[in-house]
């Protein structure tokens, strides 16, 4: 149930804030003087969870944390499953907090905080417990998003360690893109597959991952090839570095046309978001020794792995489930050192948060979709 009073207008100031979007200047809402914050609640309906916006307490951070004052959001499809109720890897708690993505400013450190201070450019880690080495069960049950931490409130407070500082040449909204499907590309890339340059790397589609995955990988000297059922958001991929281009729709062998763009050797990497229907084309596609890293089911996720053709290949196969705070501070290292501006697609106001969530369900965007605050 959304919010409505006539005197709302009385309660909030607009201030002009200089955020870089395309070089303007964009109007942020500024924080109601009367200690309360807005945030979106997912609250239990007939078939999985409604949004509604809620007004409540503005947090104040307590020893050892920090209070942020969140400015943009992004979505991904996770944040379309909890709220469909069908997310296995996580519950999702009634009046809990939609989106685990979220980037803004530290207003308010606690004491004992060293990590940060007022006036800090940050973004959330998406597990906040998951700083480095290799995940625990632990890590993986502190996933912001469907809970108390997630990112889609005026105001979040947490532990300063569930926070990382973002590139000086990002706004939020292009920092807000990267918690999950950045640290799931870079993971898959450079962590597990080891990119290396002039590697043949097949991306899927247009989401988030994919694109992200382009532009890193033509960031390492790497030849990305990227498939589409849109002639349009390929030419948009090619403005992006990439190698080449194969619509889906029109050549439904997709397959062969991407082994043909490597020469007949086949792709080195394979970022894997379709599923059950991609998998066995990008088999046909992968080169010897290749590796698949397996990210997401769009059409259902694979069940039967083929094992003598991944034993026939030399191919190794990786899950990925997006990665830890230091993963994602690598990731910002070779953004800055590559200045790499993650793909805005669609900016929607905070007040429009649902349009936003159907926006994603409607799968019509390049890269990302973002909800400033």
């Amino acid at each position: 149930m959304l919010l409505a009073s006539p005197f709302r207008s009385l309660r909030f100031a607009r201030a002009a804030l200089v955020i870089g979007v395309l070089g303007a200047c964009a109007a942020t809402t500024a924080l109601a003087a009367d200690g309360t914050i807005r945030q979106w609640q997912l609250v239990k309906a007939a078939k999985g969870y409604d949004l509604a916006l809620k007004e409540v307490a503005q947090p104040t951070p307590a020893r050892n944390q920090v209070a942020v004052r969140v400015h943009a959001v992004s979505l991904n499809r996770r944040d379309l499953l909890m709220r469909a109720g069908n997310y296995g890897l996580g519950s999702v708690q009634e009046g809990g907090v939609p989106i685990s993505d979220g980037a803004g400013e530290v207003i308010a450190v606690g004491p004992g905080v060293k990590r940060f201070k007022v006036g800090d450019r940050v973004a959330g880690i998406f597990f906040e417990r998951w700083i480095d080495g290799a995940r625990t069960a632990d890590a993986l049950a502190s996933a912001r998003g469907g809970n108390a931490s997630g990112m889609l409130s005026e105001v979040v407070v947490g532990d300063p360690e569930g926070f990382v500082k973002i590139p000086s040449h990002l706004t939020y909204e292009e920092a807000a893109t990267l918690p999950c499907v950045g640290v799931t590309a870079w993971d898959a890339l450079f962590k597990r597959g080891r990119i290396e340059p002039g590697q043949f790397v097949l991306l899927e589609g247009t989401g988030g991952v994919s694109v992200m995955g382009l532009q890193l990988a033509a960031a390492a000297g790497a030849k990305p090839i990227i498939t589409s059922s849109s002639d349009e958001k390929l030419n948009r991929a090619r403005k992006l570095g990439t190698f080449g281009t194969v619509n889906y729709k029109t050549n439904p062998e997709w397959q062969k046309e991407v082994r043909t763009l490597t020469g007949g050797v086949g792709v080195n990497q394979v970022l894997e978001v379709g599923g059950q229907d991609t998998l066995p084309k990008a088999l046909q596609a992968l080169a010897f020794d290749g590796n698949i890293a397996m990210i997401g089911g769009l059409s259902g996720f694979a069940s039967n792995v083929p094992a003598g053709q991944l034993l026939g290949l030399g191919a190794q196969v990786t899950g990925i489930y997006v990665g830890s705070r230091a993963d994602f501070e690598a990731l910002n290292a070779f953004i800055a050192k590559h200045k790499i501006k993650p793909i805005v697609d669609r900016v929607f106001e905070f007040k429009d948060a649902p349009a936003a969530f159907a926006a994603m369900e409607e799968g019509e965007f390049f890269g990302k979709i973002v909800i400033r605050l």
